[in-house]
């Protein structure tokens, strides 16, 4: 058993206990709440790194075929991968999320919102999502629905890039001129 045993324990060791994982994410989410740029844009990569360890070093590799496959405008090859994941990892958010972009790049508006549906379902703090589900109803001509999803990325991520744009473009289209 020579160096079985030290190499299992180091993997253990290496291994993130889940509610580690959360308290991490939870502290991730504070710290972002209230941070100004630059240290906004940090905290949220930091948090879309988290999301993006389903737990599984083979679903990892198919969500990376996936992103990969997006990289290079490959919508299609990208839905098969992120589908092959979804199927072997139903309770993996980002693979919903990834597969949801790979859909709206495809211009395939439904099938894009059933996957953020599910992605914030399994992660209901996944502004990525949230933003994604704001573009699109935007563009379907659902204002007030993507105006509320905007708001919420706001909540989560007050200095989000997008966001104060979005809500004031939607507020004037939702409520009207402020005089």
């Amino acid at each position: 058993m020579g160096i079985l045993k030290p190499l299992v324990t180091a993997l253990a060791l290496c291994a993130v206990h889940p509610a580690l994982a959360q308290d991490r994410l939870d502290d991730l989410y504070t710290a972002l709440a209230s941070a100004q740029e630059p240290d906004a844009r940090r905290i949220a990569e930091k948090i879309a790194s988290e999301w993006m360890r389903s737990g599984s070093p083979a679903m990892d590799v198919l969500l990376a075929r996936g992103q990969e496959a997006l990289d290079a405008g490959d919508t299609q090859r990208a839905i098969e991968h992120l589908s092959a994941l979804i199927d072997h990892a139903p309770d993996f958010a980002e693979g919903y999320h990834a597969r949801a972009t790979a859909f709206f790049r495809d211009r395939r508006m439904g099938l894009a919102l059933d996957d953020l549906r599910t992605t914030l379902a399994l992660n209901p703090r996944h502004f990525g999502a949230l933003s994604g589900v704001g573009v699109i109803l935007a563009d379907l001509g659902r204002e007030d629905l993507a105006l509320r999803a905007w708001r919420e990325v706001e909540a989560l991520y007050p200095a989000h890039p997008e966001a104060q744009a979005a809500i004031q473009r939607l507020e004037i289209v939702v409520e009207g001129s402020r005089i």
